[in-house]
């Protein structure tokens, strides 16, 4: 998180990585993507860069429960940490900047999304990894994983 304080703002936004499991594995799928997969979280600079992911959650965790469960709402909001996120994040706390509907205008919204894109842009860095688009191996090593293309995405 070192690496986080030094930036004027991060942008949080989370993601399923898809898996092979079979129904009988319930916690891992995903209602809302309709596929088994792991929910990470990552976090972006404002170049859209990653630079920090998470520890991999059953697929089913929605992703605001994902970054209580991670304490990200909480430490952006000890270090005073300004964060952009989209909707699912709304009611995270006072660090993380979400898109209220209300009161806003057409061009607060523009530029919401703006920002949010960079977020989405680390993402694709993220799955652009071939071994992270479809994960066979042990749920328990996906973390090492997503860690090991997280280092190697920073090393460049």
């Amino acid at each position: 998180m070192t690496t986080v304080r030094k930036k004027a703002y991060v942008i949080l936004d989370g993601t399923v990585l898809p898996i092979d499991r079979i129904a009988a594995d319930q916690p891992y799928y995903s209602g809302k993507k309709k596929h088994h997969g792991m929910n990470v979280q990552v976090l972006a600079d404002p170049a859209g860069r990653l630079i920090w992911a998470s520890d991999a959650l059953p697929g089913a965790t929605h992703d605001l429960t994902a970054a209580r469960n991670h304490g990200i709402p909480a430490a952006l909001a000890a270090d005073d940490i300004k964060c952009w996120a989209d909707k699912a994040y709304q009611g995270a706390g006072p660090a993380i900047r979400g898109k209220h509907l209300r009161g806003w205008r057409r061009h607060h919204n523009r530029d919401h999304a703006k920002i949010r894109s960079l977020g989405e842009r680390a993402m694709a860095i993220l799955k652009s990894w071939r071994l992270l688009r479809k994960l066979r191996c042990s749920t328990t090593r996906i973390t090492a994983a997503v860690r090991a293309v997280l280092a190697l995405e920073l090393a460049t």
